[in-house]
C-alpha cells in the first residue's frame, strides 16, 4: 500500500519512517486522524473561553498532525498551545485572534488533504471500496 509522494502540508516520507518505514501504519494513523478529528473544530470552538479545555483540545491535534506528518498544523497548534500554557501560568493576558485563524486554516487544509488520501486509499485503485 504505497504512500502519497506529496501531500500538501504533509511529510509523509518522515511520519513513515517513524513508523518503522512500514505504509500501513502511517495509512492507519491517517485513517484514525481523520476519523477523531471530523468533528474537531466544533468541540475546539466550543472551548473557546475555557483555557485548560482548549488547551487539551489543541494539544490533542497537535500531537495528531505530528504523527502523520501534517507538519504545518502541528506548528500552528504548537504556537496556540504555548499561548494557553502561559496564560494557565498567569504569565499571557491576550491570544492573538491571528494565532487561533492560523490554526483554523492550516487544520481545514490538513483534514482535508488527509481525508481526500484516505477515501482514496481506501477506495483502491478500482475506485471502489
Amino acid at each position: 500500500m504505497p504512500v502519497p509522494r506529496s501531500l500538501d502540508g504533509f511529510d509523509v516520507i518522515a511520519a513513515v519512517e517513524r513508523m518503522l518505514d512500514q505504509p500501513v501504519l502511517w495509512w492507519q494513523a491517517v485513517g484514525l486522524f481523520v476519523e477523531h478529528f471530523a468533528d474537531w473544530e466544533g468541540l475546539w470552538q466550543a472551548s473557546i473561553g475555557d483555557d485548560q479545555q482548549e488547551r487539551k483540545r489543541v494539544h490533542a491535534l497537535r500531537s495528531a498532525a505530528a504523527n502523520v506528518g501534517a507538519m504545518h498544523l502541528a506548528e500552528a497548534a504548537g504556537g496556540l498551545e504555548d499561548v494557553l500554557l502561559k496564560r494557565l501560568a498567569g504569565q499571557a493576558a491576550e491570544i492573538p485572534d491571528s494565532l487561533r485563524d492560523e490554526l483554523r486554516d492550516s487544520f481545514h487544509q490538513a483534514w482535508q488533504a488527509a481525508a481526500k488520501a484516505w477515501e482514496i486509499n481506501r477506495l483502491g485503485p478500482g475506485g471502489q471500496a
